[in-house]
């Protein structure tokens, strides 16, 4: 049976108009809205029944195919964002063709945001019956606790993050500390700066008691009660209720006691769950990365599509401990920025990201540039130094070892040095990632080495010369002494006595290319390799 869903006229109410505007609305304000929907622009335009479908991406006439997809599907609405005042008209005008409701999101507004608001607003409390089945929402406490005391209610963190507010009807009412709050999901810094200097905040952190604050016109400011939402010791959050064109009820203040009470323990319930939830998914995505899981389960518990391309990012701190709460926490959020479905996992040194459900023919030039924003902000604001390799894009996440596998070659070669990027792909370093696993197999099987040039590794360690760096150079300048000598700092002369030298110990024959590619790639290892 389909959920009756909640009213047109219902959900605008709770929006509000600091972030949406109905711009048409064809077949009437009580048209059920019963899901919302995200239309990707590299999604083909399609909707269901009774959808809100955002679309995102798809400014001004762009929107015209997913407004012509919805009225066919019967959605409710299309919300889209405008560039310019002129294009609203033509949008109405297919709206009203279509038969489909259309609303203009401010273009501050993030989507994400609003995509959390409208689902927490259908499928939030409309009912008696569902009232306490659904008491844990914070939408509903904020309303219930706006009912209370008469004003108008937002529920933040404990960084002035707006995790829940009351909808008001009135948008006159609303001030330009709530107004700016809502649209940024966040209290805007100029104001939050004052509260710190009359003292607010230290009040909330340390009591459980109520504080008000006066208006000042001046500053866009009407009075408001707020309270600290607290565990223990532990501060979770605040509520805010501000003064609208009414004063606030005489029992505003004993409201918001019980409301923080009761808030505080929600905020404990969800964090609960939302780690059980976070342990969950790490625990699936390492063991897709390591190969040890399918791609099943993390698909079924994340809603993931399987088979579109997915790729993955590997960073590696370099010449330092990687501090990795830090670490992640900062390419988590960038990345989060460019992929809304990107995973993070730490795994040994080396932190992962995997980007599922990407855009087919995604530039590589667009992932190699996320990349680097999280190398430069590492750089910028934590001054770790980070490489980053950019793992093969792969068709589903059942390829995605494979993807893992390639950014590993890469952050290893990176490691051993030479002039490679702080960004790479497969391409960028061909030749060093081949050069490095040749190595790597030398390390690994003595055998393989020419014990020839192992004794001459031996003689200078045990002798304190440079004969074996010497050769390299040489080799390296492909036999031009003087290039070879000035980048060793010595004179011609002197090279060319450390070549025959190492030539008359050891037997090597350095005019033969066979012996001179063994010698290239051996004298390469570290030498505490060679004992």
């Amino acid at each position: 049976m389909t959920a009756p869903g909640l009213p047109l006229r219902q959900l605008l109410m709770s929006l509000g108009e600091p972030l949406v505007e109905l711009q048409a609305a064809p077949a009437g304000l009580d048209v059920p809205v019963r899901e919302v929907a995200i239309l990707d622009p590299e999604d083909p335009a399609t909707a269901n029944p009774g959808e809100l479908v955002l679309a995102i991406g798809a400014r001004g006439r762009a929107a015209l195919p997913a407004l012509r997809a919805a009225g066919r599907a019967r959605a409710a609405a299309v919300a889209v964002k405008l560039d310019a005042p002129g294009q609203a008209d033509a949008l109405r005008e297919a709206a009203t063709e279509a038969g489909v409701a259309l609303l203009s999101v401010r273009s501050e507004t993030r989507w994400e945001h609003l995509d959390a608001l409208a689902r927490a607003v259908i499928n939030g409390p409309d009912t008696p019956e569902t009232a306490d089945h659904n008491a844990g929402d914070l939408f509903s406490l904020a309303q219930t606790t706006a009912v209370l005391t008469g004003g108008i209610v937002s529920i933040e963190d404990t960084s002035s993050r707006v995790l829940a507010y009351s909808r008001s009807a009135d948008s006159d009412e609303v001030d330009d500390l709530r107004r700016l709050s809502i649209l940024g999901w966040q209290g805007p810094e100029p104001y939050l700066s004052k509260l710190r200097e009359w003292g607010i905040f230290q009040h909330l952190r340390s009591s459980d008691s109520v504080i008000a604050v006066e208006p000042h016109p001046e500053l866009g400011l009407r009075r408001r009660l707020a309270i600290g939402i607290r565990a223990g010791a532990q501060p979770l959050g605040t509520i805010w209720v501000q003064e609208g064109s009414q004063p606030l009820a005489p029992q505003a203040e004993q409201a918001l006691v019980g409301a923080a009470r009761v808030a505080a323990a929600q905020l404990v319930r969800r964090r609960r769950e939302l780690s059980a939830d976070v342990r969950l998914t790490q625990t699936l995505l390492t063991g897709l990365l390591e190969g040890s899981t399918g791609p099943q389960s993390l698909a079924t518990h994340l809603g993931l599509h399987q088979h579109r391309p997915a790729t993955v990012l590997a960073y590696a701190a370099v010449g330092a401990d990687l501090s990795r709460t830090e670490v992640t926490g900062l390419i988590s959020v960038h990345t989060a920025a460019r992929h809304r479905s990107a995973l993070l996992a730490p795994i040994d040194s080396r932190v992962y990201v995997l980007l599922p459900e990407l855009p087919v023919n995604l530039p590589m030039t667009t992932v190699r540039d996320w990349a680097q924003e999280v190398v430069d902000a590492a750089r910028d604001h934590l001054g770790i130094s980070l490489r980053a390799a950019i793992g093969s894009t792969e068709h589903g996440l059942a390829a995605v070892p494979a993807s893992r596998a390639q950014a590993d070659r890469i952050l290893d070669a990176m490691g051993r040095g030479g002039v490679v990027p702080e960004v790479a792909a497969l391409i960028d370093v061909q030749a060093e990632v081949l050069l490095s696993e040749v190595l790597a197999l030398l390390q690994e099987r003595p055998a393989l080495r020419d014990p020839r040039l192992v004794a001459l590794t031996e003689y200078d360690a045990r002798h304190g010369t440079r004969l074996a760096e010497s050769v390299l150079a040489w080799l390296d300048a492909l036999g031009e002494v003087r290039v070879a000598a000035q980048a060793l700092h010595i004179h011609p002369n002197t090279l060319r006595y450390r070549v025959r030298r190492a030539e008359q110990l050891t037997g090597i024959d350095l005019a033969q290319p066979q012996q001179r590619l063994l010698a290239m790639l051996q004298l390469r290892l570290p030498s505490d390799q060679e004992h």
